[in-house]
């Protein structure tokens, strides 16, 4: 009787896993080389971002992002919608427009940031340059599919830090709100693969 509700629980768990890896197929595809170098790109960009997290926590104390939420508010970091991403509405033009966008937002708060700290500038400048690689990857597939938009998205407003202490609590709340956002994306992505 164990044994049966074992195998039963094996089973449901095996069938779980696949239902969840197994990405809703939209009617449109992505080249599998654009997917490739979007999934190098994320993983770079994560890195730059996990490194900055890891550094403002050790060298200032500021580890956990959910404690400066208010803060967040107060500042007005904006964050980027994905909502023609979702699996509920997934939507390939909608979908790399606001992926797009969403990378256009993140640079112009990384350059909100500059000054942040002297030791953190190269990480600042690397994460910059990593994302602005991915959105021109992002808009030069748009323009190959004749999805790009005559003038590219701008920045918008960006938030002002007066303080050093804003400006490196907003940091940590970039970096963890930029991590979100390339896990939702990556799954966006791979919904797009080939079959």
């Amino acid at each position: 009787m164990k044994l049966t509700a074992l195998q039963l629980l094996l089973w449901h768990s095996a069938l779980w896993l696949v239902q969840e890896a197994t990405p809703l197929r939209p009617t449109s595809s992505l080249p599998q080389s654009f997917l490739l170098k979007c999934l190098e790109q994320m993983r770079k960009v994560q890195a730059d971002g996990t490194v900055l997290q890891e550094r403002l926590c050790a060298t200032h104390k500021l580890c956990h992002p959910e404690e400066l939420v208010l803060l967040g508010h107060a500042l007005g970091i904006p964050q980027p919608p994905l909502s023609s991403c979702s699996s509920q509405a997934l939507q390939l033009t909608g979908c790399l427009h606001q992926l797009h966008s969403g990378l256009v937002l993140y640079q112009g708060l990384l350059q909100a940031l500059a000054g942040i700290t002297p030791e953190l500038a190269p990480t600042l400048d690397m994460l910059q340059l990593d994302i602005s690689d991915f959105a021109f990857n992002i808009w030069q597939q748009m323009e190959e599919l004749g999805l790009a938009q005559a003038v590219p998205p701008s920045q918008g407003t960006m938030p002002t830090f007066t303080s050093a202490f804003e400006r490196r609590a907003g940091g940590v709340l970039v970096a963890s709100s930029l991590q979100s956002f390339l896990e939702l994306a990556y799954r966006a992505l791979r919904c797009f693969a080939k079959p």
